[in-house]
């Protein structure tokens, strides 16, 4: 079974958002996947399920989830990695176009700004190639 590092209410919590997506549960299993992948290299305890046993740990990968989400809510991917791949993406009030290369974490995931900032923080990706 998939770790899944956050829950709906801690996006809401951390977003802001009075209700979370709709599929909710499919995008925090798929951006728990994303950070799993970026923390290949990572070394911290764990529990026997494999969670991490550090409160601090828990609290970065959570975080780092919710930001993934976020990002991809904002850059119109579903978490299939489909949406960032195109050019211009328009959501609202939010418009973005011709798509930069984004920072790759280990295992080539196209990780959030803000996920990536949140594991660098609790030390769990040192050396990361931009």
């Amino acid at each position: 079974m998939p770790r899944i590092y956050a829950t709906p209410e801690q996006y809401t919590a951390w977003s802001g958002d009075t209700t979370p997506p709709p599929d909710i549960h499919r995008q925090l299993a798929r951006a728990s996947e994303d950070v799993e992948d970026a923390l290949l290299t990572a070394v911290y305890a764990v529990d026997a399920l494999g969670m991490p046993t550090d409160p601090d740990v828990l609290t970065a990968l959570a975080d780092a989830v919710c930001a993934q989400v976020e990002y991809q809510e904002a850059s119109g991917d579903d978490g299939t990695g489909a949406g960032g791949r195109w050019g211009s993406v328009s959501i609202g009030s939010v418009a973005l176009s011709d798509r930069r290369d984004a920072p790759q974490a280990a295992g080539e995931v196209d990780l959030a700004p803000r996920a990536h900032r949140a594991l660098r923080r609790a030390g769990l990706l040192p050396g990361v190639i931009w």
